[in-house]
């Protein structure tokens, strides 16, 4: 089976495009375009570094609840977007808890915190505790755990499948961050505006009923998942059973808010 619907990204305004669609158990739907072209992930990284912080969880290293960034404000914090870190800066801006202040600055310190606690750095924490393990070999971060991964298409549903079906996580733990983390909480969506509530899990976002919104009008309230300055997106939906991997070279911009929604349709109307 390939789904004729990931044809449509050669109608989009970039210079290279590669998606795909993989259902729970690894069966990978379709891809189209190059799978295995490395793409700067921008802020598609979060998800991965929130996994690893998830693993470093499990494994005891750290506590959600524990102190960690800005004064009274903790792990748990930093994944959901409510540490009051301003979104560039290392300032704060809010009191933990409060608002929704999407911040590549807190990924940054949640970063810091687990090499600090691993005493490993966070890069290396990463590929030993996410990437090696799902075979994710072309995926690589160089830089800050916000925004500086790589990876392909195919990596990133190798991924996609775990996060429907966790291998490295107690399901549990998973269920915990696609759950909303201090609900009605409001803030930005980033090339969204205001949203109230703008629902986070924990590393990921929610879509709920949030709108305008860059998955699909037909996609379910649980989908959850992120999306990259970069001009990339994964997204999960529960209720089709199906993870969606979209990666290109152009940033985002109106050409994404146009096209993306529509496309995200077309694929869930072909599920």
């Amino acid at each position: 089976m390939s789904l004729q619907s990931l044809a449509l990204i050669e109608n989009w305004p970039v210079p290279t495009a590669a998606a795909g669609v993989v259902r729970a158990d690894g069966t990978v739907l379709g891809t189209h375009g190059p799978a295995d072209h490395r793409f700067p992930l921008a802020s598609v990284t979060k998800p991965l570094a929130a996994y690893a912080a998830l693993v470093a969880y499990e494994e005891g290293a750290i506590e959600l609840d524990e102190p960690a960034g800005p004064p009274g404000a903790t792990v748990r914090h930093l994944l959901a977007h409510t540490s009051g870190l301003a979104f560039d800066e290392h300032r704060v801006t809010a009191p933990p808890g409060q608002r929704r202040l999407y911040s590549n600055a807190g990924f940054e310190q949640l970063g810091d915190h687990l090499a600090k606690a691993t005493e490993i750095p966070f890069a290396d924490y990463l590929h030993q505790a996410v990437l090696a393990p799902l075979g994710m070999n072309s995926t690589s971060l160089q830089g800050s755990p916000a925004k500086d991964g790589i990876s392909t298409v195919t990596d990133l549903l190798r991924f996609a499948a775990e996060l429907q079906a966790p291998r490295l996580l107690d399901p549990r733990t998973v269920a915990e961050a696609m759950t909303v983390q201090y609900p009605g909480t409001k803030g930005v969506l980033p090339g969204y505006g205001h949203q109230n509530p703008n629902d986070w899990g924990l590393g990921f976002e929610i879509r709920d009923s949030k709108s305008p919104h860059w998955t699909g009008s037909s996609s379910s309230p649980r989908t959850f998942g992120h999306f990259g300055q970069s001009g990339t997106f994964l997204w999960i939906d529960p209720v089709a059973d199906a993870g969606c991997v979209a990666l290109t070279d152009r940033a985002f911009g109106a050409w994404a808010v146009e096209a993306w929604p529509a496309f995200t349709d077309a694929v869930l109307a072909e599920l």
